[in-house]
């Protein structure tokens, strides 16, 4: 069962006794979660919904509880959360096997599965809806992105949609808590696009990751170091982590694009067209020196965010810039 045929079963009520929520994307978990607190009225609740979390409980608390019957509701709901921390999960075998009918027990996990292999976890996968929420890859967010906010009766453009992910990642809860507020304050006639990101969400369009890789490509040595500047002055909105993260991973792209051509020709008449490699491949080639060095210029950084102690963040992102201006010599045009 997929998230909108569960959330869609949940709202007309069509329940099941047990359910087990897992995976690494806790956006689907949460709004799965908050659904089932809907399952019951406001007066119900008090009588008729428990939480509990798995570093304070037991599997035999938890079965006592789900045995209860409703009082004054037709049913009585009980989430677990963090249910990985959970101790002897094999104790709920039984309860699997005849569980309470008027009880729905949700089992929510954070950042981690059940093992199929062993005998619980198939009795887990047999007896019960098990949903997987599993992240999804980076270069899939735009596309995330423009989907959610046609859902909501919005537009919004294929560089907005980057500069978004760029700046966010792939943290789907982020992403749709800046969203939200953005299309709280501006008509749906309206395409979403940079200008209206950097007034309402403060991401800039001139001082960002995109915008850097774009100067990059360009071999602008000014303009990188001006926005390498910008973030350094700007700490608190420039997180120097995911910056040097994307960096990488954007570098890993052309380099995996590079090696192998053929890619290019399948991925050409894609949606997004990879739109920032594309011009990024456009403008320049790469020799594996230069690769390597820039990769070698990403290590250096994050080892020093790690002895962060003793290296201050002016200093790391000083030498990023130093390291990026020198290192645009290398690039072969």
């Amino acid at each position: 069962m997929n998230y909108k045929e569960l959330i869609l079963s949940i709202k007309n009520k069509e329940t099941q006794p047990v359910y087990f929520l897992l995976g690494d994307e806790p956006y689907y978990i949460n709004k799965i979660t908050n659904a089932f607190t809907n399952i019951i009225s406001e007066e119900e609740k008090d009588f008729n919904q428990i939480i509990l979390y798995g570093k304070d409980t037991n599997i035999e608390e938890i079965i006592l509880e789900a045995k209860q019957f409703p009082f004054g509701s037709e049913k009585r709901v009980i989430i677990v959360k963090d249910a990985q921390d959970l101790k002897k999960i094999e104790l709920l075998e039984d309860y699997l096997y005849n569980p309470q009918k008027s009880t729905i027990l949700i089992f929510s996990y954070r950042n981690k599965t059940i093992d199929k292999r062993k005998k619980i976890g198939k009795i887990i996968y047999k007896n019960s809806i098990v949903f997987e929420s599993k992240k999804l890859y980076e270069n899939a967010i735009p596309i995330w992105i423009n989907n959610y906010v046609k859902e909501k009766g919005y537009k919004i453009d294929n560089n907005a949609t980057v500069i978004i992910t760029e700046f966010l990642g792939s943290d789907l809860t982020k992403i749709t808590n800046e969203l939200n507020k953005l299309m709280l304050v501006i008509d749906n006639k309206n395409i979403i696009d940079a200008k209206i990101i950097e007034h309402y969400i403060g991401i800039s369009k001139d001082y960002n990751i995109f915008e850097l890789q774009n100067s990059l490509a360009e071999r602008n040595s000014v303009k990188v170091n001006r926005i390498i500047n910008h973030f350094e002055k700007n700490p608190k909105n420039y997180n120097i982590i995911p910056i040097i993260s994307s960096l990488f991973n954007f570098f890993q792209k052309v380099s995996t694009l590079l090696l192998n051509r053929s890619i290019l020709v399948r991925i050409k008449n894609s949606i997004l067209k990879v739109g920032y490699i594309f011009h990024f491949l456009n403008k320049l080639s790469l020799t594996c020196l230069g690769l390597a060095t820039i990769f070698f210029c990403c290590q250096q950084s994050s080892s020093q965010i790690a002895e962060c102690s003793t290296s201050p963040l002016n200093q790391i992102t000083s030498n990023m810039s130093t390291l990026i201006g020198t290192h645009i010599g290398t690039y072969r045009f």
